[in-house]
């Protein structure tokens, strides 16, 4: 199993990836292997966005007063189909 890495090496790993694949000198074998690598990769950067989003606070002002809250965004992702 692949170490735990942060969201810009993940982002950079998958541009690399994408840059062998597009290249044109790898293998069948071995493309294959870096597609489901770029896979894995690319579900766990969503993963990692969908879990930021849902941390985001909103700055709201409220009778002259500013405070937090949760972003909801059940809203968007319906419409979405998410």
């Amino acid at each position: 199993m692949r170490e735990k890495q942060s969201f810009e090496e993940d982002i950079k790993r998958l541009q690399k990836i994408v840059e062998e694949l597009t290249g044109g000198k790898l293998t069948l074998g071995e493309s294959l292997k870096k597609y489901e690598e770029g896979i894995k990769l690319a579900q766990e950067c969503s993963a990692m966005l969908n879990a930021a989003r849902r941390k985001v606070e909103l700055l709201i002002k409220k009778d002259g007063k500013y405070s937090l809250e949760k972003f909801d965004d059940s809203e968007s992702q319906g419409a979405q189909g998410n």
